[in-house]
């Protein structure tokens, strides 16, 4: 009999301390992100820090397809809801770009400064907003906390309106946090300030999926072992209420370069994305 404790919360969560050369990123994606702005701009085909709100960090970008859209995407951002933000993500945007999508990449208010509700009330909004520029189906991907974050608006509470509710077709959530409880247990929560009433709220997986949601929950296999719990357990929970779920352990990827498939547009991954 095999019993299992997590005597380290922290370690649990550590992503970059536990992969070879894990110092490189996020400063690794700088560069492709701003080359793909730079590209899509010459071409006249991004928007640039569109407000969605009042925050100084209410802003997303939009990148187009040659041609109408077929559809929005809207990717968001990871950084444990404290760091990070659009500008480090935007080639990211480019298998849904080359397949005939739009993509909006919102920033949003950090905790401290914000709390995990106060970031879900902004995404919602920039949901909306992103919408409202882009005809067809709607599509949620993040990565991290990104991926609870874009679980979240495909709940039952989600603050996202009827008409945009009825748009949304698929949800993948890379690596994402699904139960915020842990993160109470982390030194990270004297900056998220996570309690109890917050953690049932803002929770993934305690709450319920959207009618007729589709969610797929992708995850490296090589990560550490509490983002593959994290992984299965809302795709496993939201199977029972009613969604039709997958999950998905991508060989030999760990929690930085897991995402490296959104940018082909013949990769699994933006295959998977774009089935709706």
């Amino acid at each position: 009999m095999f019993y299992r404790e997590i005597a380290d919360w922290d370690d649990a969560y550590a992503n970059g301390a536990n992969i070879p050369g894990g110092d490189r990123w996020p400063d690794l994606w700088v560069a492709p992100a701003r080359a793909y702005r730079e590209k899509l701009s010459a071409a006249g085909r991004a928007e640039l820090d569109i407000a969605y709100g009042d925050g100084a960090r209410n802003r997303f970008d939009l990148f187009l397809p040659e041609g109408s859209p077929r559809g929005l995407v809207v990717f968001i951002h990871g950084g444990f809801w404290l760091r990070l933000d659009k500008s480090f993500w935007s080639h990211l945007a480019a298998g849904a770009v080359d397949s005939g999508y739009a993509v909006a990449m919102p920033s949003y208010t950090l905790c401290p400064e914000n709390s995990i509700a106060g970031i879900t009330a902004e995404i919602g909004r920039a949901v909306t907003a992103a919408a409202g520029r882009v005809d067809g189906p709607l599509i949620l991907t993040g990565h991290s906390a990104g991926g609870h974050l874009a679980s979240r608006m495909a709940c039952a509470s989600s603050p996202l309106p009827e008409g945009v509710r009825a748009r949304l077709r698929h949800v993948l959530s890379i690596s994402g946090v699904h139960d915020l409880r842990p993160m109470m247990r982390t030194a990270m929560n004297e900056g998220l300030k996570i309690t109890a009433e917050e953690a049932q709220a803002e929770s993934p997986a305690l709450l319920s999926p959207l009618p007729g949601m589709q969610l797929t929950c992708w995850v490296g296999a090589a990560e550490r072992g509490e983002f593959l719990r994290q992984n299965a357990l809302l795709a496993n929970i939201w199977t029972g209420l009613g969604a039709r779920t997958a999950i998905v352990e991508e060989p030999d990827k760990h929690h930085f370069d897991v995402i490296d498939g959104l940018a082909d547009a013949d990769h699994q991954m933006v295959r998977c994305l774009l089935t709706v």
